[in-house]
């Protein structure tokens, strides 16, 4: 049942105050309550950075898992704003994220990190979990060929793109019309990209 605490915790958490989400749990909030758009306080504190909020929200038991309207997570969402701290506190939850969620385009957390060039994101991600480096999600793209696609081939893409390779991911994968990572890094003029790729 709803707490007259809960908005008060999704509050805290949205503007990240760490001792008011304190404060909000200690006068009852539930550590999962929702917003109207089904996002969890964790949730909230994750998409504004607020790290020292997420940390009380973890400690307290909140789902790392726990998915929105959007079927966005804490987890996922740290692709997204390629947050290497606060990866680090979710990988610390008792109940650790699902490396295998997906997002509603079918995507794991390391394929928006590769596309927003998230590069100090995308060496942990590879460096700390055993995330699946050619997952390939509902476009058929995976890290590598979303960072190619949706980069601007500039240093932060490029060593995403170094990243990747040196994770052991596919060179050789293509997207669903068979077009690999090189050969849409030589449609797009991206040289250094494309030497990447050659190896």
């Amino acid at each position: 049942m709803p707490t007259a605490a809960d908005p008060l915790l999704l509050a805290a958490a949205r503007r990240g105050d760490a001792a008011a989400v304190r404060d909000a749990l200690d006068r009852g909030a539930r550590v999962e309550a929702r917003d109207p758009e089904l996002r969890t306080a964790l949730l909230l504190a994750v998409l504004g950075d607020h790290v020292a909020a997420a940390r009380e929200l973890v400690a307290a038991g909140a789902d790392v898992n726990a998915r929105d309207a959007r079927h966005d997570s804490p987890w996922l969402a740290t692709g997204v704003t390629g947050s290497v701290a606060m990866m680090r506190v979710l990988l610390a939850a008792e109940q650790g994220p699902d490396l295998t969620l997906r997002n509603r385009f079918g995507g794991i957390s390391v394929i928006p990190a590769a596309e927003r060039g998230h590069v100090a994101y995308v060496q942990a991600v590879l460096q700390e979990t055993a995330i699946d480096v050619d997952h390939v999600n509902d476009l058929g793209w995976t890290a590598l060929l979303e960072a190619v696609i949706l980069g601007d081939g500039g240093r932060a893409h490029q060593k995403v793109v170094a990243l990747l390779l040196a994770a052991g991911a596919d060179r050789e994968l293509p997207d669903r019309d068979g077009v690999t990572a090189l050969a849409h890094a030589e449609r797009r003029g991206f040289a250094e990209l494309a030497a990447l790729l050659r190896g």
